[in-house]
């Protein structure tokens, strides 16, 4: 009986079962991740926004009129509202916490705004090229029109050589001195 089985399974085929293979022609199922999903774009546009907040200064008064509440409470309020005593230890570690998010939130930033000025650079740098591309055929093409009025007939050069047939014509005309009408 087992003879049997073993002649009606396939060749090359073991009798185990395979999960079936992808299809090629569909995308695969998304796996579930262990981190989040998070918009990269969105991402760096809200680093810009900080960054470029982080750089002025209305940040600098807001940063300092904080800072300068935080010290005049935990200074002058009475003992059991103060949150944070004289060596302001808290206020120091929200300083650094704040310290620690606005470096990278501004490197992000930066390494965006370098990566649009080399976009620009190159197509700065293609257009260039572009401009130079047509000046140089242009400096061609002019070349060889001159190169061919070269060779025609100008207006001038036209009229000055009329000029020299006319005036060879009148010398013709006139009479010398030595001749005269009888004798001809």
């Amino acid at each position: 009986m087992a003879a049997e089985e073993r002649s009606k399974t396939p060749p090359g085929a073991s009798g185990i079962t395979r999960p079936p293979r992808p299809r090629l022609d569909q995308p695969k199922r998304p796996r579930r991740r262990l981190l989040p999903d998070y918009d990269p774009e969105a991402f760096g546009r809200l680093s810009e926004r900080i960054a470029r907040f982080l750089g002025t200064g209305r940040f600098i008064v807001w940063m300092t009129l904080v800072i300068v509440v935080w010290l005049l409470w935990n200074v002058f309020a009475p003992v059991h509202l103060r949150f944070d005593p004289y060596p302001f230890i808290f206020l120091t570690l929200m300083l650094s916490l704040q310290a620690s998010y606005a470096a990278p939130l501004i490197l992000l930033a930066q390494n965006r705004q370098d990566d649009r000025d080399r976009v620009t650079h190159e197509q700065d740098r293609k257009q260039n090229e572009r401009s130079i591309a047509d000046t140089e055929y242009l400096t061609r093409e002019i070349a060889s029109l001159r190169m061919g009025l070269g060779e025609v007939a100008t207006r001038d050069w036209i009229r000055s050589e009329l000029e020299d047939l006319a005036k060879d014509l009148d010398d013709r005309r006139t009479p010398l001195p030595a001749e005269s009408d009888e004798d001809r």
